[in-house]
């Protein structure tokens, strides 16, 4: 580790590593939502053919990566706000990283069924 280097890469840099590419796909899935909904107006039997893609089971998990993806990025961003304008803050934010982690892990869990059940019906059967 070179002297005078403040990340030693642990949670706090892993953190700030993963809030950026979440907020990068969250933007990336915004940018792809405003074409495929402009679609509709240049062309309605291409915004048809869209839709049926985003049918797929394919996308399905494409879905439920982007709901991990804005689940921890609202998450770990109240935890930066907490870490930002509480004095205690900093001291205890390797804590609430874990807190953000296990909740994170938890509403995973329940938006798996709601997200890829018609995936699993349509991959394997009802």
């Amino acid at each position: 580790m070179p002297a005078g280097t403040l990340y030693r890469g642990r949670e706090g840099m892993w953190s700030w590593v993963a809030h950026r590419v979440t907020g990068v796909l969250v933007f990336f899935f915004l940018f792809v939502h405003v074409l495929d909904t402009a679609l509709v107006r240049v062309s309605p039997e291409a915004y048809d053919d869209t839709i049926a893609v985003y049918k797929t089971p394919l996308v399905a998990f494409m879905e439920y990566g982007l709901v991990a993806a804005v689940l921890f990025h609202a998450l770990n961003g109240l935890r930066v706000v907490a870490v930002d304008f509480w004095n205690k803050g900093a001291r205890y934010q390797r804590q609430m990283l874990w807190t953000v982690v296990g909740v994170w892990v938890v509403l995973m869990a329940g938006a798996a069924y709601p997200v890829l059940g018609h995936a699993f019906r349509e991959l394997f059967g009802s």
